[in-house]
């Protein structure tokens, strides 16, 4: 899901002028670019080198994107060259204000957005060099294993005014309710051990960059101090990349296994807050049946034998 707000000449002026003043960066152009899900992003065409200029204006998503700056810096500054470079700006700050949006700008990663079988493996080796990267010293959003999503969704669901989108709800009551419930289930479950987390992305695959240069792993936003499973649980009804993912904890030194009561955490969480995402924005209702049905149901259906 990307931004597909209109902005007019005079805004992108603005942006040019902003991106010159504050950061030094002397852009020739400037053209929207389809990255992220949350924010407005754009390429920076500059004579020296492109830059990627992401604003995030959303008041609920200002504070998790201006955390995850240090978070980022912090791994950069323990040699993981694979995720997004930050541009700080000219007063050393790695983030600043346009007009009422958080703004970050970062080098430019030439590629293509790519997630298939075959990128897992390496995707997997990334990740646990992440892992691997200490993170004391360093403020992180920690995992709580609240229920938080699944109550955001019932809440909205009471107040919701959309017929076509409340039949559609109806319709799926028995499959959103027992959902709720696993949930829960593992929410209290999780609970009882917060022990074994790392840094975490949380949606490494759908920000897997290919280019002829290498792969990258890209925006974020979403870093949290969790379990391994909130990167491994879109893949957990699949036995090889259950494998693929233990082989690259165990190569990068890391002594944890996968355990099954946090895969089907992140399972049932991530159902309920994309959901909740496809909603706030208003989606189609043809587009939300699609996702309940979709393909996090391979996942859902290994957590639902547990």
């Amino acid at each position: 899901m990307y931004s597909n707000k209109v902005r007019d000449d005079e805004y992108k002026f603005r942006l040019l002028d902003f991106v010159q003043n504050d950061y030094g960066i002397d852009a020739v152009d400037i053209v929207a670019a389809r990255r992220g899900f949350y924010g407005e992003t754009w390429k920076l065409n500059a004579q020296s080198a492109d830059y990627f200029l992401k604003l995030v204006y959303c008041d609920s998503h200002k504070n998790v994107y201006k955390r995850s700056f240090s978070v980022i810096q912090h791994l950069c500054d323990h040699g993981i060259d694979f995720i997004s470079q930050i541009v700080k700006t000219k007063s050393g700050e790695l983030s600043t204000q346009f007009d009422n949006a958080i703004a970050g700008v970062f080098h430019w990663v030439e590629g293509e957005n790519i997630e298939t079988d075959a990128t897992k493996t390496l995707e997997y080796q990334m990740l646990a060099k992440i892992y691997a990267v200490p993170y004391d010293g360093v403020t992180i959003l920690r995992e709580d294993f609240s229920n938080e999503c699944s109550d955001a969704f019932l809440a909205r669901w009471r107040v919701l005014d959309d017929e076509q989108t409340l039949s559609l709800l109806e319709k799926k009551r028995e499959k959103l309710e027992r959902r709720a419930g696993r949930l829960n289930m593992f929410s209290e479950l999780c609970r009882e051990d917060k022990t074994g987390f790392v840094i975490t992305h949380g949606d490494a695959g759908g920000n897997f960059i290919v280019s002829n240069v290498g792969s990258f792993i890209v925006d974020w936003d979403g870093v949290t101090l969790a379990p391994p499973e909130r990167d491994a649980w879109c893949m957990c009804g699949r036995g090889w990349a259950r494998d693929a993912f233990h082989n690259a904890l165990r190569q990068n030194g890391i002594v944890y296994s996968l355990r099954s009561e946090r895969l089907a955490y992140y399972c049932y969480r991530f159902f309920f807050f994309y959901l909740n995402s496809f909603i706030d924005t208003d989606s189609e209702v043809s587009v939300i049946e699609e996702y309940i049905d979709s393909w996090i149901e391979d996942s859902i259906r290994w957590a639902d034998d547990l």
